[in-house]
């Protein structure tokens, strides 16, 4: 029997190719990888969501761009990756959130959350005429009193982490964590962290309107989003930081 030449497994529908890709699911992934890079840190007193929205034009309004959503009161999402995708993918969870209220008097648990986006994500790596959702999801939200932190891929694959990223740079990100990162420091400390981190990746080119940080704390088990003000001194201590750093190291040389 005559092989399908390879060109024929990336085609419209997803199907395995003879050494086990599938193509159509790959492509999505590297719709993530030139995504914005979004990051994700838990501590033991919450989770922290942190990405650079990748302001390209001195014409947009920044405030439009949307990269961090709220799912339910005790749940947020970061987004890389096609953002349109990423948009029904927020509304289907937040759908799924007001579905458990209703049937079960009870928010929703995070983990459950998690694992119905990528059940519904998973749907549409195995069908003909639909295609893969383009875009990863950080998820992260607390469980009674135990911060929650799940990356969700294209394929539907879902895994928890302690600290991880998603989009363009992740590679860089990720040898940043397991160099620093520390399940004993504060939230303040992770901001500073992942702030850190994304003034590497960005080459220093961000403010309060390119960088978008939610922070959901387990004491009050409520999403919320950093306003300029807070996010501008978070912000101030990370130039300074760095500004000193160069400083010293040019007196070395």
């Amino acid at each position: 029997m005559q092989m399908m030449p390879q060109m024929g497994y990336d085609r419209a529908i997803t199907v395995f190719s003879p050494d086990g890709r599938l193509f159509q699911v790959e492509y999505a992934r590297e719709a993530v990888k030139r995504g914005t890079t979004a990051v994700g840190i838990k501590v033991k007193s919450g989770v922290v969501l942190l990405v650079d929205k990748r302001v390209t034009s001195r014409l947009l309004e920044a405030a439009s761009i949307e990269k961090i959503f709220q799912i339910d009161e005790h749940i947020g999402v970061a987004t890389s990756g096609l953002v349109a995708d990423a948009r029904f993918l927020v509304d289907r969870g937040r759908i799924e959130a007001q579905i458990n209220r209703v049937v079960y008097d009870e928010a929703i648990g995070v983990e459950i959350l998690a694992k119905k986006i990528c059940d519904f994500k998973q749907n549409y790596t195995q069908y003909g005429g639909v295609r893969p959702f383009g875009t990863a999801l950080l998820i992260a939200g607390v469980d009674r009193k135990e911060p929650r932190l799940f990356e969700t891929d294209p394929s539907g694959a879902l895994l928890e982490y302690k600290a991880t990223a998603i989009g363009a740079g992740r590679a860089e990100v990720m040898e940043h964590f397991e160099a620093n990162y520390a399940e004993d420091i504060s939230m303040d400390d992770a901001i500073h962290l992942g702030l850190d981190i994304l003034y590497t990746i960005t080459e220093g080119r961000f403010d309060a309107d390119t960088i978008e940080v939610g922070v959901i704390e387990v004491e009050t088990k409520k999403f919320r989003m950093l306003d300029p003000d807070e996010l501008g001194g978070y912000l101030q201590t990370i130039r300074e930081r760095h500004a000193s750093e160069d400083e010293e190291g040019e007196e070395e040389t």
